[in-house]
């Protein structure tokens, strides 16, 4: 048994942040339906793990290591298309979740949106995933992610030395709109069995990276404009080792600090926790020169011994073979009926009674289109029909 069985999730979200939210949705035995368009839309395939302009035997290729459309079906409908329209009503009769990434208007004009779809079910749970939410000044400005955590103050809060803002990966506000509204989702499950009613939940990227901000943030609303403490660098930092790689090092506490000094022989390091101006540029200076007399596997034993904070800097390729990663089974490797073994990721929640379950390979384009419309009660010949009227794939 997984924790979300019995629950079914109409998916109409693209690229990356929208499917994967719905993957976690999925992994946990919900029965997540992409429904797609039948063609592609301005430049890009259907998410982001696979190109535009592929046949079904390269997509096929694409989709047994894409994780963001694994255990999930696949219809494809031209809601432009009365007849679609028609059958993504009687879909959404039978569903829980509706899950959106279009901008704002967009499932209006569709005649799909949140007032229409509930006055069918009314115990659906709506959640549109949008840049800047469904209202407010910025309601109809596109983006990405830089622009989201621009406007969060994400990106002015991570700089370099010089002030410069840092775009970085991975990508806060595309990773942290997911999971918020796959809580808001689980949230609103939770009420409906108190109500017997179902909501809307307005999520967007801006709102989640500035929650991902939170620390930060409270530390301002709290303290005020905190002055840049160059010592930020001396104890969080990655440092160079003998054949080029790195270590990560965060002492932050005192006694982590102390043992860090200690492991690298500079005990004389130790009252120097939090230098400044000529100090600061000695003891960076002095760790610097340290580190690069071993290499970081011989480090990462020393400090691992000394009990301090500081871990590889790993590429992907050395991920995948990471004890303690593969020991936590995130790296799967499944049997793929035409690619043979495949890796994908594995699963971050782990419950011990209803745990995620890997149950499906991504499907291809329109791949369940027959079966969930036969499962509506459509016969064969009215399923030819909706083909051939270009209303489904």
């Amino acid at each position: 048994m997984t924790a979300l069985e019995g629950i079914r999730v109409l998916d109409l979200s693209r690229l990356a942040p929208g499917p994967l939210g719905s993957m976690y949705l999925a992994d946990m035995g919900a029965e997540v339906i992409k429904v797609e368009e039948l063609a592609e839309r301005g430049g890009m395939a259907r998410d982001i793990f696979i190109p535009p302009g592929l046949s079904p035997e390269e997509e096929e290729k694409y989709l047994a290591r894409d994780i963001l459309g694994r255990n999930k079906k696949s219809i494809a409908l031209n809601l432009k298309v009365p007849e679609a329209r028609e059958v993504f009503y009687k879909l959404a009769a039978t569903a829980d979740v509706i899950w959106e990434s279009y901008r704002p208007g967009v499932v209006e004009r569709l005649g799909i949106g949140y007032e229409t779809i509930s006055k069918i079910n009314p115990r659906i749970i709506y959640c549109s995933i949008s840049g800047y939410g469904q209202d407010g000044p910025y309601r109809d400005l596109p983006g990405h992610d830089p622009t989201y955590t621009a406007i969060a103050g994400v990106l002015a809060s991570n700089t370099d030395m010089e002030d410069r803002p840092l775009i970085g990966a991975p990508p806060v506000a595309d990773t942290s709109v997911g999971l918020f509204a796959v809580i808001g989702v689980l949230c609103a499950i939770i009420a409906r069995e108190k109500t017997g009613r179902g909501q809307y939940i307005d999520m967007c990227f801006s709102d989640s990276a500035l929650s991902f901000a939170a620390i930060l943030l409270g530390q301002y609303m709290a303290l005020g404009p905190m002055p840049r403490r160059r010592d930020a660098q001396l104890i969080q930092n990655a440092w160079q080792t003998k054949d080029g790689k790195y270590i990560a090092s965060c002492p932050l506490e005192s006694y982590f600090w102390e043992r860090f000094c200690r492991a690298l022989g500079l005990e004389e390091l130790i009252p120097h926790h939090h230098a400044t101006g000529k100090k600061y540029d000695e003891v960076v200076s002095a760790i610097k020169d340290k580190v690069l007399t071993k290499t970081r596997d011989e480090w990462f034993e020393i400090m691992k011994e000394a009990d301090t904070c500081v871990s590889p800097v790993l590429d992907f390729d050395e991920v995948l073979q990471d004890p303690q990663i593969l020991h936590r089974n995130m790296i799967i490797e499944l049997e793929h009926p035409t690619q043979g073994k495949v890796k994908q990721l594995g699963f971050a929640m782990k419950l011990s009674e209803t745990p995620a379950q890997f149950r499906d390979f991504a499907p291809l384009l329109g791949q369940h289109t027959e079966e969930i419309l036969r499962e509506l009660g459509y016969s064969g010949e009215l399923v030819e029909e909706l083909r051939k009227s270009s209303a489904v794939k």
